[in-house]
């Protein structure tokens, strides 16, 4: 018998206690401002740091495997159809957690600028679906179909 929150409890618990102070950074942006940092997370911060990619389920089902096909082939409808399947795997609170920390480690070391990381930590906080896990996921499945570079520039022989 457990006592006391679940390993996701407190995974949720943590995100909530960044979505405050993430917010007091983010409360002093323009509109335009804001939807510049957004991009930048979602575009760069997968780019910079395998830690903030969100690794492909190793099981490959019929749903994971369209996936892949969808980012391979860079197809929008074939993604947005596939998409919900494999977040339903990989989007947990534990998974948004551990990016949260990993932005925070890339900021803290002054790889990610603090409006940004601000962004990324009050979209992993969010209910909604998570721009930077996305964006994530599909970095990593790119890199593991050889479509795109790791961050240290190697291209995956597939």
């Amino acid at each position: 018998m457990q006592k006391g929150p679940s390993d996701s409890e407190m995974a949720k618990a943590f995100l909530a206690g960044l979505a405050r102070p993430a917010a007091r950074v983010l409360a002093r942006c323009a509109d335009h401002e804001l939807e510049e940092l957004f991009e930048e997370m979602v575009e760069d911060l997968p780019r910079l740091d395998s830690s903030v990619q969100v690794r492909v389920p190793r099981l490959v089902t019929p749903d994971v495997d369209a996936f892949l096909e969808a980012v391979e082939d860079d197809d929008p409808e074939a993604l947005e159809a596939a998409l919900p399947a494999v977040l339903a795997r990989v989007d947990t609170p534990l998974e948004r957690a551990r990016l949260a920390r990993a932005v925070l480690d890339r900021r803290d070391a002054g790889q990610v600028r603090a409006p940004v990381a601000a962004v990324a930590v009050w979209d992993l906080a969010s209910r909604e679906r998570s721009a930077l896990v996305v964006s994530g996921l599909m970095r990593s499945a790119a890199v593991m179909l050889g479509t795109a570079r790791t961050p240290g520039g190697l291209l995956v022989a597939s």
